[in-house]
Formats: C-alpha cells, structure tokens, sequence
C-alpha cells in the first residue's frame, strides 16, 4: 500500500462530528467539479449514513472529503472523492483515497465508481478495473458515462 504524506498546511478531520461542517462548502464543491445534480440536506444525510467519513481543510474552510459507503465488513464502497480544483495536484485526493481504504483491511469487497476521465489516477494507485460490476443506468448521462457499449 502507497503510503501518502500529510501536508502540513491542511488539517484532516477523520469522522468529525457532522453537525459542524458547513455543508453549503460541501454542496459548492460538488458544483465546481460538475457534479451538479445534488441538494445540501441529501449530501448531508448520505454522508451521515456513510460507514466513514473524511474532510480537509485549509484553514476553516473544506477543500477536500471523502467517504465510506459500508456494511462494517463484506462490502464497502469509497464515494465521493472531492478536491477542491484549486488545491489538485498536490496528492490530497490520494490521501483521501489512500487514507478511507487502509481503514477497510479486513473486508471481502471494496470498490469505487470513478468519474469519467479518473481511471489513470486510480489505476496509479493500485485500483484495478473490475470486470464483474454492473450499473443500472439512471439516465441517458449515466449511460454514456459509466456503461459498455452494447
């Protein structure tokens, strides 16, 4: 497993208490990468339900998280991987990716859905492309993006 240097100028928040992170931040973040199709009370809730949580920041303000979908020991899936495009490039969502999957040691299953145009990124992390996960397509974009062509 790649080991993955903090940097000291950010300040990492494993499983904070939710009700103090500014979700409005967390909504933005979402919109900057073009993830738009999302609500603030939603993301709040799903993170919430979510097996692990994982924040940074630069000062008081979110700019990078990260979370584990799980049910505490067969499957567990990494969601919601976010850097703030300002602050990429410079290893946090390694970190991020790095740090959320060393918690998950002892499960059978752990997987991720990647955005389009990510799987250079986590195939250099040691990621492989799973050849026996299906989608059911929520739409003609989810369709495009993430299926085989037929």
């Amino acid at each position: 497993m790649t080991t993955i240097e903090k940097n000291p100028a950010y300040q990492y928040f494993t499983d904070p208490n939710l009700s103090d992170i500014n979700w409005h931040r967390v909504h933005e973040l979402f919109q900057k990468i073009n993830w738009k199709h999302r609500l603030t009370d939603e993301i709040e809730n799903a993170f919430r339900l979510s097996t692990t949580t994982l924040f940074i920041y630069h000062f008081d303000v979110i700019i990078a998280f990260g979370r584990v979908i799980g049910d505490g020991r067969y499957y567990a899936m990494l969601a919601d991987i976010i850097v703030d495009p300002e602050y990429q490039g410079q290893g946090l969502g390694k970190y991020l990716v790095s740090s959320l999957n060393n918690g998950l040691i002892d499960y059978h299953f752990v997987n991720l859905s990647a955005a389009p145009g990510a799987d250079n990124f986590y195939k250099s992390m040691g990621w492989k492309k799973q050849t026996t996960a299906f989608i059911w397509p929520q739409g003609p974009k989810q369709l495009r993006q993430h299926c085989e062509k037929d």
